[in-house]
């Protein structure tokens, strides 16, 4: 991959923080902010440069800070904030080699973003050539309100809550930026304003963004690991259908030319074993005791209702998912070739990394002699934000 310099935005005031002090160097522990950030940015591969966007009148001590941190790792230069997040941005873009190919801006707000996100998002745009912003799936329901009146539900399924690090080509967004006429919120708004297409990666929970006072305690409680966290385990096995004619699901995706699973909704036994793994961490029963087979509507229904249902219980009893891993014990289909599919699908549905793997039972049982499929869950989920 080509040179790769991250722009880390720390130029806020943090008024809505009211720690009487730039945001940046507000601490999470013994660390500030900016310095939490930073140790997560040298982390990210092929990093060649660094430009911190800092506070105008704190420049020297960002600078003394970030040095502490980076050393002599990797080249830093430091740029006086704008008058607006876009003022200080632009700024930074003149202090970045020209030589650099992908050009990462993030936010110091956002300082426990993973250095995989990081990854993620420059790996999708040197793929694609296109820009790539970090999103989750919105867990709420959302409304529509004018005043104080509730004009109507919106369909959450196609809204994502965007993240940073987002990722551009260094030259076309140093070109969008010259050439802007308005202030945007972000940096894919700018670029999709110029008729830029822009691309999605799956974000993380622990890119979230430091923003009032509650947000900093729970960063605190994240740091200090009291966060309250809870596994759970799941198992599911269906028999193959006698029907040749029944479509086989697996991971809520359908697998052309395997004969389906046996049972009263599609058999989709992956996605019934992440049922029963996150409703027993969560302490909520099982996918019979919430979705039984007496229940009418969900026969023949695709495994992700039941996955998205068991979502919205957990939501409602105050948990996030951190990850999910599954292991599929059968002699077929083959999960490999579709491995990076199963795995993608999931995780769009859970809003968290799901991993699957799969194994083989040396010919032993009825697993062995190829006359169903079993699936082995676990799920690691805690307690979200507004518990706190």
């Amino acid at each position: 991959m080509s040179e790769i310099a991250v722009i880390l935005v720390a130029a806020g005031d943090g008024a809505r923080l009211a720690a009487g002090i730039p945001k940046a160097l507000v601490k999470v522990g013994n660390l500030s902010l900016l310095e939490h950030a930073l140790k997560n940015i040298l982390e990210v591969k092929h990093l060649s440069h660094i430009v911190v966007a800092s506070h105008e009148d704190r420049v020297e001590e960002f600078s003394a800070l970030a040095k502490a941190i980076i050393g002599d790792r990797v080249q830093i230069s430091f740029t006086p904030g704008g008058i607006s997040r876009q003022g200080s941005i632009a700024n930074a873009l003149e202090a970045v080699n020209e030589s650099t190919d992908i050009v990462l801006v993030h936010d110091a707000a956002r300082c426990f973003t993973p250095a995989a996100v990081f990854d993620r998002v420059a790996a999708a745009v040197s793929e694609s050539g296109f820009g790539v912003v970090p999103v989750l799936p919105v867990a709420d329901t959302i409304k529509e309100v004018e005043q104080d009146v509730v004009l109507g539900t919106i369909d959450r399924t196609a809204l994502r809550v965007a993240q940073t690090p987002q990722g551009f080509r260094f030259n076309e967004l140093s070109s969008a930026y010259k050439n802007a006429t308005t202030d945007f919120t972000d940096d894919a708004s700018l670029m999709q304003s110029t008729g830029a297409v822009i691309r999605s990666v799956h974000g993380d929970a622990l890119a979230f963004k430091i923003t009032v006072p509650a947000d900093l305690e729970y960063a605190q409680l994240l740091l200090q690991g009291t966060v309250e966290q809870r596994s759970g385990i799941g198992t599911d096995v269906h028999r193959f259908s006698t029907d040749s004619t029944t479509p086989l699901y697996l991971g809520t995706i359908l697998w052309p030319g395997e004969i389906g699973l046996e049972g009263h909704s599609d058999g989709d036994s992956i996605a019934h074993a992440v049922v029963d793994a996150l409703l027993s961490a969560a302490g909520l029963g099982d996918i019979g005791s919430n979705f039984g087979v007496d229940r009418t509507e969900y026969s023949g229904a695709n495994g992700s209702v039941f996955i998205s249902g068991a979502l919205e219980l957990l939501h409602e009893a105050g948990w996030d998912v951190v990850n999910v891993s599954v292991q599929l014990i059968g002699n077929k289909p083959k999960m490999a070739p579709r491995r990076a599919e199963v795995e993608f699908a999931l995780s769009q549905i859970v809003g968290a990394p799901v991993t699957v793997g799969a194994t083989t039972t040396d010919g032993l049982g009825f697993l062995g002699s190829s006359e169903g499929i079993a699936a082995v869950a676990t799920a690691l989920i805690q307690k979200h934000r507004g518990g706190f």
